[in-house]
């Protein structure tokens, strides 16, 4: 939860754009997330807090995982934004481990080519990145995502060299997300997962970016890659430079090492946009903590 409060403090702190944050979490945090924002500067943001039921899930998601929290139920959320989000035409997906250090208006005015209901940054996209993500041994295409043994997953006919894209961030038209009924296609191959085990949360994504990958399948537009800085959370000391971070319009800490535990890296470029919680329930862990 300190990690949504910090992506939206550095969201808003760095826009003049007129914003609506939908805070989307399980009824246990709900009252939570209310206090820290009402009891802190962000006080003054225009949002709503949003229970996703995790029912919506029953039958759609295997059990087994090497990495449990891959399975937590709000990692589907990005599968159900027309059902949650009813008044917009188009909205930006964001997950609770990024911080945005550019002008989110600048996002928000990606174009998406006609037919397109979602804009993604492609994992081949930034070739500035390439050796820091070679380095940790990161996936970059549908190879890492899914297991090309199987064959329904051969007769898809991608090539598993493709380069694969991350959905931590999203630039969706929610118009165009519902002629097409992306949420049914995405719960037709979750349920194809439980029955086949055509993607384990072994590889790379775990078991929420296969079905995006297959979905949208040469059928999303292209975010500026400097607006999805990612691996972040990948390894516990393998960095970027400094230089190359503070040019980065957003930053996304995806994998293991989150900003408010310990290990990982450029933390300080996280705790700048923390604000501790006013109820004292949330803390970060570090090394003299």
């Amino acid at each position: 939860m300190g990690g949504t409060i910090a992506a939206i403090n550095s969201l808003y702190s760095n826009t003049e754009a007129n914003l609506f944050f939908y805070i989307i979490t399980l009824r246990d945090s709900v009252q939570h997330i209310r206090q820290w924002i009402e009891k802190s500067k962000l006080k003054e943001i225009n949002y709503q807090v949003l229970e996703f039921n995790p029912m919506i899930l029953k039958g759609k998601v295997r059990l087994d995982s090497s990495r449990p929290e891959l399975l937590h139920p709000l990692n589907f959320v990005r599968f159900y934004l027309p059902l949650l989000i009813v008044k917009h035409k188009k909205v930006i997906y964001l997950d609770d481990d990024v911080i945005v250090q550019g002008d989110i208006q600048d996002l928000y005015n990606t174009e998406l080519k006609p037919g397109h209901a979602a804009a993604f940054a492609a994992d081949c996209d930034l070739p500035s990145t390439h050796e820091m993500v070679r380095s940790v041994g990161m996936q970059t295409t549908y190879m890492g995502f899914l297991d090309y043994r199987k064959q329904e997953v051969r007769d898809l006919g991608i090539s598993p060299t493709t380069c694969s894209f991350n959905p931590g961030v999203i630039v969706a038209d929610i118009s165009e997300w519902k002629r097409q009924k992306i949420t049914k296609q995405l719960e037709k191959w979750m349920q194809q997962n439980v029955k086949d085990n055509l993607y384990s949360s072994a590889m790379a994504g775990g078991v929420a970016t296969p079905p995006l990958l297959i979905v949208f399948y040469q059928k999303y537009s292209s975010i500026d890659p400097m607006w999805h800085i990612r691996h972040l959370g990948w390894s516990p000391d393998t960095r970027y430079s400094d230089h190359f971070l503070q040019e980065a319009h957003l930053l996304h800490w995806n994998g293991r090492f989150k900003p408010w535990d310990y290990p990982c890296v450029h933390m300080e470029l996280w705790e700048r946009w923390y604000i501790p919680d006013p109820t004292g329930k949330f803390t970060l862990v570090r090394p003299n903590s």
